[in-house]
């Protein structure tokens, strides 16, 4: 029978298009974070990120949690959950205090952050981060602890992360009807960056394109902070597809080829590797057809270049165009396709790695690849346990801004005058 759940035990669920996982976690005295049971299962109901099918994806997310329950010997009762869908919009606010030269106490730090809480006003889109990541002295940025110093002025910079509310109340809803408390719901590309990026990594600059079954979300880092996201309807997913289709066969199959046999790179071997394919229906009698690994190897290179040619759009987009010491890590489920880190670094002219978990101890190899990232990097961020400005007060609701960068500006200096 399992076990009430000790203190300190944080659960991790990634609900994306092609699979449904959970991650049991227990944070130890010195702050590491030791696995002590995961779960997977196939995603039914979920498409480009979004909830399609409630009882489908409701069914996943029990079986995931149940499986990592098991494993762990322990029930769970709240759950940190990932959000991947489109229309995530990352912006950095910034908000000032005169102080007169005095020393900086905590109840001006106080003040100043519950000045930029209330600068997020409503406005149609659901905040689902709002934390200050460093501040300022006399016009100094990077200063992490102003506490106890001298200055003129005080000032931070809160990163927002918003989006569009219906998708999130639907995860939120699916969750809760698998009978799990929400206790925070994650944007992916904040977590994965958690998992897969180092801290000089996010100071220099450096992108993350994950690449997941359904939603490719592109992210870029620079001061320490996310500066920047976007997200491309396009994915791993969309290569098996294409498969499928080019030769005929079931989705199934499509898959099993392209993981093992697939890849992103050719070479003149090819040529002569066959591959054998299962009819696309069982009732078809006789042999499948063959193939050439250079032929399915074309199939992939098509979706590849269509993918990489939106990536680098979005990459220009997000300013991140000076391919000098800018790196590129990929990551996601499409990030374990064979050769596709060389791909990418000469489609898009950058220096690129693939990006896996760390930081975790005990977690299972078959969780440590690219494609679990997400989840991994949920645990560290509860972990973590950020300040979210949303928390300094009680709120009659959640919390949404306005997509106009002026105007959230405009507001937060008419909100910081009311209160100075």
């Amino acid at each position: 029978m399992a076990k009430t759940a000790p203190e300190g035990l944080i659960t991790a669920l990634d609900i994306g298009s092609s699979k449904v996982s959970a991650l049991i976690a227990q944070k130890g005295d010195g702050g590491e974070l030791v696995v002590l049971g995961t779960g997977q299962r196939e995603s039914r109901g979920v498409q480009r990120g979004y909830i399609a099918d409630m009882a489908a994806t409701e069914v996943a997310v029990r079986e995931a949690v149940e499986q990592a329950e098991r494993i762990a010997g322990t029930n769970i009762e709240d759950v940190w959950v990932s959000f991947s869908a489109g229309g995530l919009e990352s912006n950095i606010l910034r908000l000032e205090v005169d102080l007169g030269g005095h020393r900086v106490e905590q109840s001006d730090i106080d003040d100043l952050l519950r000045a930029g809480r209330e600068a997020i006003n409503p406005g149609g889109r659901m905040v689902l981060h709002a934390q200050p990541t460093r501040y300022t002295l006399d016009g100094l940025a990077g200063v992490k602890q102003p506490r106890g110093l001298h200055a003129e002025r005080l000032g931070v910079d809160i990163h927002v992360v918003s989006t569009e509310g219906a998708p999130v109340r639907n995860l939120d809803l699916c969750v809760r009807s698998a009978h799990l408390e929400v206790r925070s719901i994650i944007a992916a590309p904040v977590a994965t960056g958690l998992a897969c990026l180092s801290e000089e990594e996010r100071e220099l600059g450096v992108a993350l394109v994950e690449i997941g079954a359904g939603v490719t979300n592109v992210s870029v880092y620079k001061d320490g902070v996310l500066t920047g996201l976007s997200s491309i309807q396009q994915g791993s997913a969309d290569i098996t597809d294409d498969i499928a289709s080019a030769f005929g066969t079931r989705r199934g199959q499509a898959e099993r080829m392209k993981c093992f046999y697939g890849s992103a790179n050719m070479t003149p071997r090819d040529n002569h590797d066959m591959i054998d394919i299962a009819p696309a229906s069982l009732e078809e009698e006789g042999e499948g057809a063959r193939i050439t690994r250079a032929q399915l190897i074309a199939v992939i290179r098509l979706r590849l270049d269509r993918l990489m040619a939106e990536i680098s759009k979005e990459l220009t987009r997000l300013n991140f165009e000076d391919p000098v010491g800018r790196q590129i890590v990929l990551t996601g489920g499409g990030a374990e396709l064979k050769g596709v880190a060389d791909y990418a670094q000469q489609a898009l002219g950058r220096s690129v790695r693939v990006g896996r978990p760390r930081g975790l101890t005990a977690l299972p190899e078959a969780h440590a690849g690219p494609a679990f990232a997400t989840l991994a990097g949920l645990a560290t961020f509860a972990a973590a346990d950020p300040v979210d400005l949303r928390n300094l007060e009680p709120s009659r609701g959640q919390l949404v801004i306005r997509s106009n960068p002026k105007a959230m500006l405009q507001r937060m200096m008419a909100a910081f005058r009311a209160n100075y």
